[in-house]
């Protein structure tokens, strides 16, 4: 069987494929006719251009989440800091909603080599010398800065390196209000971020009778805290059949066996909340 077609119904067709030709190289060629950029605030998931654009409709402000791998005792794996800043830090930015994040940084110092000290006593932990990770910091605050970031937050989820951030971001601010560039940028260090666990969420602790298993690493606060960001990182029934675990195994006072994820979330919403209120005030401030 043969199918005929008269003149006119070849122009139309001929019409269609050359409207939808044009619509093809339109939209190959032209940027805003591409698919948008992904729902992320992740830098690392982002590409080059998709970042300037970022920065061109308003983002300025780039987080920069430092964690930290080191043993948390038997029982939490050794890349908790590094987990739960990364995920804080997205909601941090989120809400901000004018802020992107980037790759955590999970080298950090955590005590001599050799001989060992502190943390590097137990496998997994991984040290680096302050003044390489002062300039580390340094660095990549630099190069954000030079990419357009005005604000650029420093978000610490360990207590061992406050200092460091607080000092890195002091240098570099004098530094950069002495160089007066056409657009001034700051160094904003957010130590409301790590407070907040030692004030906000040490109360609500207490105030459930729990302030006894309160100690300072590896207990129950550090353990809810992970309950409630990433459970899989906890083993949690290993710990709650075990007896109370001591510094002998890496768990600096308190008890983790009530460690509960209801528990953490009150800690966890507590540094957001206190990290974005602090960085808007910072960013607002005349």
């Amino acid at each position: 069987m043969s199918i005929t077609l008269d003149w006119p119904q070849l122009r139309r067709r001929s019409a269609v494929v050359s409207l939808l030709t044009v619509w093809y190289l339109f939209a190959m060629r032209v940027p805003g006719a591409r698919a948008q950029a992904p729902d992320t605030v992740q830098l690392e998931q982002l590409t080059w251009t998709e970042i300037r654009d970022a920065v061109r409709a308003g983002k300025t402000t780039i987080i920069i989440p430092v964690g930290g791998t080191e043993q948390s005792g038997p029982y939490m794996a050794v890349g908790k800091h590094n987990v739960r800043v990364a995920a804080l830090s997205d909601r941090i930015a989120r809400e901000l909603g004018n802020a992107l994040v980037a790759p955590v940084i999970a080298y950090v110092p955590e005590g001599n080599i050799d001989p060992p000290t502190s943390h590097m006593r137990f496998p997994g932990t991984i040290t680096i010398p302050t003044d390489v990770f002062e300039r580390t910091i340094a660095s990549a605050a630099e190069g954000f800065r030079m990419h357009g970031f005005t604000n650029v937050v420093l978000l610490g989820d360990h207590g061992g390196y406050q200092s460091s951030l607080k000092a890195v971001a002091e240098r570099l601010n004098r530094v950069w209000l002495s160089s007066r560039p056409t657009r001034q940028a700051r160094v904003l260090y957010i130590h409301e971020y790590y407070q907040a666990v030692e004030t906000t969420f040490v109360k609500e602790l207490q105030a459930r009778g729990l302030g006894a298993d309160i100690g300072k690493h590896a207990d129950l606060n550090d353990t809810s805290l992970m309950l409630a960001v990433d459970p899989s990182m906890v083993r949690l029934q290993q710990l709650q059949a075990a007896a109370k675990p001591d510094a002998s195994v890496g768990v600096y006072g308190g008890d983790p066996r009530k460690a509960s994820a209801a528990l953490g979330r009150l800690g966890v919403d507590a540094q957001v909340t206190a990290a974005v209120q602090a960085i808007r005030r910072a960013t607002t401030r005349e």
